[in-house]
Formats: C-alpha cells, sequence, structure tokens
C-alpha cells in the first residue's frame, strides 16, 4: 500500500514518459494529454528547449535563497515586466502562493496609507484561488473549507456580473476586487469586457485595488501572453503560476507602479521562490511564447477545435450543449454527468479535466497542431457515440 497521504481520488493510470502532447504508460498505452497537467505544461511533455535550460542550470546552480542576488530571477522579472503593465515580480513556487501574495499586498497598501481597518476584499461566485486557508477563504467552494475553521469575515463575496450589486457593498472597509477574468475551476466562466472596464473604472475612483488571478488563464492559455489583454484593463496586481514554468514550479505576483513597492523587507518572503531552475526554465517558457506568431497559432487552434466541439454538438445534442472558451481553455458544456464524459474520453485515449458546472476541460499544450486536433474530434465523437448507446 503506498505510503503517499490520500488527499486525491486518483486515476489508476500511471505514466512513465511523455513526447509533446502523449504520454505513454509503461506497458506502451498512449494518451492525447488534453489536461496538460491542468494547465501547466504549456509546450507539452519534454520539450527540447525547456529540457536543455534546464540542464544547463543544473550542471551550474540550482538554490542559493533570497539571500542572495539570482540573476536568472532578475532577467526573468525584466521579461515579465517589459511585457506587461507591471514594475516589479515577487516569485513563489505555486498558484496558491501567488495569491496568497496578491491578498497581502491588498491589504498592506492599506496599511501602509494608515488605513488598517481597510481590509475587506470583494471575491466571486464561482471563484477558486487556492487550497492554502487564505485563499480558501477567497474561494467559492464550501466543501473545500469544511472542517478546517477557515475564517471567511474579510472576504464578502457577490454573484459574477452584477455590478450593481458590487457597488451597493463597497464602503469604507473594501480594501480590493480579486477575480479570474476566466475562471478555470469554476468552469470556463468568461468575463465580459463590460464588467471588467466597470471594475478597473470603480477601483480608480475609489483607490481600491484590482486583483487578477489569471493562474488559469495567463501564460498565453487564451492567446494572449495574459486574458485581460483581450479587455485592455489592467489589474494593479496579478497573480500567475501553471503554464509560467511549463511544468517546473513556479508562481509570481505582477505588481505596478502603484502597488510595487508595498512590500518591504521582511514583510513577506519565499525559500524557493524564483531560483535558479524555476527561473532559467520560465524564461525560456516566455520567451517562446513572444515569438513571432506563436500566441496567433493559439487562437487559430482553438477557433479549429472550438468549432470542432460545436459541430458534434449539433450532432450529439444529448450529451454535450456546446463549448465555451478562449485559445486553448476551453469547457465542454454537458448535457449528461461532466465525470461519464471525462472517463469515457479516458478510455479511449483522451485525457481531460473535470470543472464546476458539468464542465469537462479541454487544456492541451500551445504548440498542438492539426493532427492532434482531429484526433481529439474523433475521440471525442467516439465517446459520445459509446455514451448515446448505453
Amino acid at each position: 500500500m503506498s505510503s503517499v497521504m490520500k488527499t486525491y481520488g486518483r486515476i489508476d493510470l500511471a505514466f512513465t514518459k511523455g513526447e509533446g502532447p502523449w504520454l505513454f504508460t509503461e506497458d506502451g498505452a498512449k494518451y492525447l494529454d488534453f489536461a496538460s497537467g491542468i494547465a501547466v505544461n504549456t509546450f507539452g511533455h519534454s520539450n527540447a528547449d525547456l529540457v536543455l535550460a534546464l540542464t544547463k542550470q543544473a550542471k551550474k546552480l540550482w538554490h542559493t535563497s533570497n539571500l542572495y542576488n539570482i540573476k536568472p530571477q532578475e532577467e526573468l522579472a525584466d521579461l515579465i515586466c517589459k511585457n506587461s503593465f507591471g514594475e516589479s515580480v515577487f516569485f513563489c513556487n505555486s498558484g496558491a502562493e501567488a495569491v496568497e501574495g496578491v491578498i497581502k499586498i491588498v491589504r498592506r497598501y492599506h496599511y501602509n496609507k494608515n488605513s488598517p481597518k481597510k481590509n475587506n476584499i470583494l471575491v466571486f461566485s464561482d471563484a477558486f484561488h487556492g487550497r492554502t486557508v487564505g485563499t480558501l477563504a477567497a474561494g467559492h467552494n464550501k466543501d473545500h473549507r469544511e472542517g478546517f475553521e477557515i475564517n471567511t469575515e474579510l472576504f464578502k463575496r457577490l454573484d459574477l456580473e452584477n455590478f450593481k450589486e458590487l457597488q451597493k457593498n463597497i464602503n469604507d472597509k473594501t480594501a480590493g476586487i480579486l477575480i479570474e477574468p476566466i475562471q478555470g475551476e469554476g468552469g470556463i466562466n468568461i468575463v465580459s469586457p463590460e464588467f471588467l472596464l466597470n471594475l478597473r473604472q470603480l477601483c480608480t475612483e475609489r483607490d481600491i485595488l484590482l486583483a487578477f488571478d489569471e493562474v488559469q488563464s495567463g501564460m498565453g492559455r487564451t492567446g494572449k501572453l495574459f486574458a485581460h489583454e483581450w479587455y485592455d484593463v489592467s489589474p494593479d496586481v496579478m497573480a500567475l503560476a501553471k503554464g509560467l514554468g511549463g511544468g517546473f514550479p513556479i508562481g509570481a505576483v505582477v505588481a505596478n507602479k502603484k502597488t510595487s513597492d508595498v512590500l518591504s523587507p521582511g514583510t513577506h518572503g519565499s525559500t524557493f521562490g524564483g531560483n535558479f531552475l524555476a527561473a532559467g526554465v520560465a524564461k525560456v517558457v516566455i520567451n517562446k511564447l513572444l515569438k513571432k506568431g506563436f500566441l496567433e497559432s493559439v487562437v487559430s487552434a482553438g477557433d479549429d477545435l472550438m468549432n470542432g466541439i460545436k459541430k458534434l454538438s449539433n450532432d450529439y445534442d444529448e450529451i454535450i450543449m456546446g463549448v465555451r472558451g478562449k485559445g486553448l481553455m476551453i469547457g465542454i458544456e454537458c448535457k449528461i454527468k461532466n465525470l461519464d464524459l471525462f472517463n469515457s474520453l479516458r478510455e479511449e485515449g483522451l485525457l481531460s479535466v473535470p470543472a464546476a458546472g458539468n464542465i469537462v476541460r479541454f487544456l492541451p499544450p500551445l504548440n498542438i497542431n492539426h493532427s492532434h486536433i482531429k484526433r481529439a474530434l474523433e475521440i471525442l465523437e467516439k465517446s459520445m457515440i459509446k455514451l448515446k448507446d448505453i
């Protein structure tokens, strides 16, 4: 019996190697990976450029801690800021840690301005921000909080897209608004441009910080480096992780001019955050994303995949209702139980990810090609034929 703590309802499947969008088991079974480690493996498995970056750095230096200057970290921060609204970046190891950093900046900003009681943050229905004590308080799912005595007192949860309700809940204790431009775990729910624009205007007028959680929607996933670029709306602070390291653990908090100096020595830290290995790989990930024409190819691949799913939804409307998403962040709306489709796809050799709202997510590597899309659609149709006959 495994000594691994049983915090996951694991699928009885283990992989021994991966190549591009493909995963292989020890007995040679082959799976098309449209889960990407839950939107993590930006360029699939065993990408030559990422392997080279990691092995080159591994032969030189792994870790010294943030007691010292780390040149690859500085170069990565410069690269992120050059291609975003950012003025400074804090590095950590995961999405939850990045959101924790965002929450701390939102509250500390007002504390530094002698307003310590201005510490409440508005959050939204169906949001997911992580599994730490702080991020569980910000997230929507009550089951995730059960038994942990999570204090949600400093978070106010509101209905997504209800701007009038939000305005009524702004008061002298409101420090910030935390939102995912596209909700991932919540079911690939795309926030409207109008709502985000209204949030930006309100936050600017009231000196409230606008915080974006782009842990899942960032790093090219939607066909822009960050999803908020589609809306021409910039936050004051943003959380990144998942695809940033292309499979190597790293998270980041990106701050604008207003928030870049909120945290001072002693107010926050991370032992491993932005070490030589993580920063070295992440630099290559971003440079590959920024290569001319690459993000456009993500949009094109996403359009092809979504159009194919839309066609199948017409042919098998008793199984699925349609598809929503942006770029290669795609949600299939199920009429049957989403886990039934999720399991059937896997049995046929296609890996996906379930989400709230009876959604099955497709989050493939961003460098998939037409043959991969064609194969995924063939498996989707085969699975629906089987489910239709049950």
